[in-house]
């Protein structure tokens, strides 16, 4: 039986050996992807404030507009137009950013949890046999033939028992790799996908909004602006004082000229 005892304790150690790196392969995914839920959920944090802020910006855009001259009113009135339809693209944005990136890293949390379950029940089969061989070697010592027996026969129902254990073990943990890998190529495309289509409609609306600015006519509202400054007759009175300024010597010759006119009729 003594080969069957070094067997079983290099099995122990491999066991060992395997079940630290699947401890330290599970605490790796939940420190990393507890971290990449914690900035994705500030990233959309940060672009939903951004989208509260452009709301505002939209709402004094709008009030500062009503109160232009008419080429400005409309331009900037059609730039906030659009830039309030970009919002409702950025709230999209941060609607699927939570569902197809925060959510599913969010949802490790619970794939960790179990996967340390699993790693709790290998781990104690393996203490039951460690147990149950250490029990072994003091039996083996005192050298009690029948408690020897008993002895190895329960160590190697502790062995098989371990064994079992360590490869539904292996089997979960390989899903749980290859999961991982999807899950992050599909949490990543996601995100990259999201950001693009996001970032192509903001391109297509940016350039509308910059052609309704540059589609204001400047020399049309400032001679609007240099009419507002005066009243509506102000041109016909601005002829009359131009009429009733003449100077006295033209008075004088007007009056002069008059006179010789009706000498000669006379």
């Amino acid at each position: 039986m003594f080969p069957i005892l070094i067997f079983i304790y290099f099995s122990l150690v491999s066991r060992d050996n395997q079940t630290r790196q699947i401890q330290d392969a599970v605490s790796n995914v939940e420190k990393h992807f507890g971290e990449l839920c914690q900035i994705f959920a500030g990233y959309v944090r940060k672009t939903a404030r951004l989208r509260d802020k452009a709301d505002l910006l939209v709402n004094e855009i709008y009030a500062y507009a009503a109160t232009e001259t008419p080429n400005l009113k409309v331009g900037l009135k059609n730039f906030a137009d659009e830039f309030s339809r970009l919002q409702d693209y950025r709230q999209a944005e941060v609607e699927r950013l939570e569902a197809k990136v925060v959510e599913p890293l969010k949802s490790y949390g619970t794939i960790v949890k179990l996967k340390r379950d699993d790693l709790k029940a290998t781990l104690t089969a393996k203490n039951r046999e460690a147990k149950q061989l250490s029990q072994l070697e003091k039996t083996r010592q005192r050298n009690p033939s029948d408690r020897h027996v008993i002895a190895e026969s329960e160590l190697q129902r502790a062995s098989l028992d371990a064994t079992r254990t360590t490869r539904q073990l292996e089997e979960t943990i390989d899903n749980f790799e290859k999961q991982k890998i999807k899950d992050i190529k599909n949490i990543f495309s996601e995100f990259i996908t999201i950001e693009m289509l996001f970032h192509g409609k903001a391109l297509e609306i940016y350039t509308a909004a910059y052609q309704n600015i540059q589609n204001i006519d400047e020399n049309e509202d400032l001679e609007v602006f240099r009419s507002s400054l005066y009243p509506p007759d102000y041109q016909s009175r601005l002829d009359i004082v131009r009429a009733n300024s003449k100077s006295p010597l033209q008075r004088t010759g007007s009056s002069k000229s008059s006179l010789r006119m009706l000498q000669f009729f006379k």
